[in-house]
């Protein structure tokens, strides 16, 4: 006698079980692979004690109606049970939420092993590391102020020796004379008046005398070392700056004789490029820069507010720690050497404090103050030191001013 395949026609003791179900897709879903191994023969235990629990497992099918709709309750269970993390995957679904129901169905590495350690967030302890170095130096600060006092005051932002350094202020202000002489011989080599040799002969005159110049007024005035070190910096910017002029303009003096002479031709040589120059961020000489459309103010005021919190900082780490310990220790050489050592270290950490707020407000807070007051537009003044892997790395990271 033929048997009828619609499901309508089935008689009910050849309906199949729910069981039997699971048991075909556990069958078709399984993937040859060593943890699958594994767990193939816990799912091949639980589907034989689920096939003898008939009570909890078999499942009539009446009408077709209510066949669909169990198998949809089926998958809609299923699917939840696929992103459970200890493996239940593998249990069938009425066993999933059972005691016995089992949790380690295959071989999984710890989290810190080698194989997994470095595939894996250490947010975590990233978050402890920063908890506990807060901790560290707040017990710090509280320890020394206990023992010193409050020592920070007026005397390191403005002092009365201050007054005797007028000199150089006057150094500063006359210093941008050696960029408009330089420009006075770029203009007189672009008239064909004077021959390359004296180009670059004058040149080398105006950049050593941008040094010499300020290196005098120091040692003649005696000027304080806050002072005379802000002077050397405004003195060798405007040296390297110097340097990339002569450099740039020799070069755009000769492609305007060579093959493509069109290119250069238009650009000659303009004041207000090299004025722009001298105030913007940069050490590379070029004549037009990348710019910015607008200047936030908003964002500018943030900045220079920062600069002022960090400025601080700086003063209360020297005068707090640095100068209190320099001040209590013995000559390197003259006292032992273990005590010397620990002088050393226990400056490191307050230096390297100082080190990195001066390292912010210079590269990032005072630059960008700066290119956003000229829509300076290429602000790349440094690139992610801190991930640097050599020491050749970071050399050549932690300053990108170009």
């Amino acid at each position: 006698m033929a048997v009828s395949k619609n499901p309508e026609t089935l008689a009910p003791d050849q309906e199949p079980s729910k069981a039997s179900d699971l048991r075909r897709r556990l069958a078709s879903s399984a993937v040859p692979d060593s943890s699958s191994r594994t767990s193939s023969s816990i799912t091949e235990s639980w589907t034989t004690a689920l096939g003898e629990d008939s009570g909890a497992g078999a499942v009539r099918i009446g009408d077709p109606k209510d066949q669909i709709g169990e198998a949809n309750d089926i998958g809609e269970k299923k699917k939840a049970c696929l992103g459970d993390r200890v493996g239940r995957d593998e249990v069938p679904v009425g066993f999933v939420d059972r005691p016995s129901a089992p949790v380690h169905v295959r071989a999984v590495e710890s989290p810190l092993s080698s194989d997994t350690i470095f595939q894996q967030s250490h947010a975590g302890l990233f978050n402890l590391c920063v908890v506990v170095l807060i901790a560290v130096n707040s017990r710090l600060i509280i320890e020394n102020l206990m023992k010193y006092g409050l020592l920070i005051g007026s005397g390191f932002f403005f002092s009365s020796r201050l007054l005797r350094d007028w000199p150089l202020l006057i150094c500063s202000l006359t210093l941008p004379v050696f960029p408009l002489g330089a420009y006075m011989v770029e203009k007189l080599a672009y008239k064909k008046f004077i021959s390359e040799p004296v180009v670059v002969s004058l040149h080398v005159i105006l950049v050593i005398g941008t040094i010499m110049y300020p290196v005098f007024i120091i040692l003649r005035c005696d000027s304080t070392v806050l002072s005379g070190l802000n002077l050397m910096l405004f003195a060798s910017s405007i040296c390297l700056k110097l340097v990339s002029y002569a450099h740039a303009n020799y070069d755009l003096r000769s492609s305007s004789n060579s093959i493509d002479k069109g290119i250069h031709k238009s650009q000659g040589v303009s004041f207000k490029s090299l004025v722009y120059f001298i105030m913007a961020p940069t050490l590379c000489y070029q004549p037009s820069y990348p710019q910015t459309i607008c200047i936030r103010k908003g964002w500018v005021i943030c900045q220079l507010v920062k600069l002022v919190i960090f400025t601080g900082v700086m003063g209360f780490i020297i005068e707090q720690y640095i100068d209190p310990i320099i001040k209590n220790s013995q000559h390197p050489l003259k006292g032992n050497v273990l005590y010397a050592m620990e002088r050393v270290l226990k400056l490191s950490i307050p230096t390297l404090y100082v080190w990195l707020c001066l390292f912010y407000c210079t590269f990032h807070l005072w630059l960008n103050i700066l290119a956003e007051l000229l829509h300076f537009g290429d602000r790349e003044f440094y690139k992610d030191w801190w991930n640097a892997k050599t020491i050749e790395e970071y050399w050549r990271m932690w300053n990108m001013m170009k």
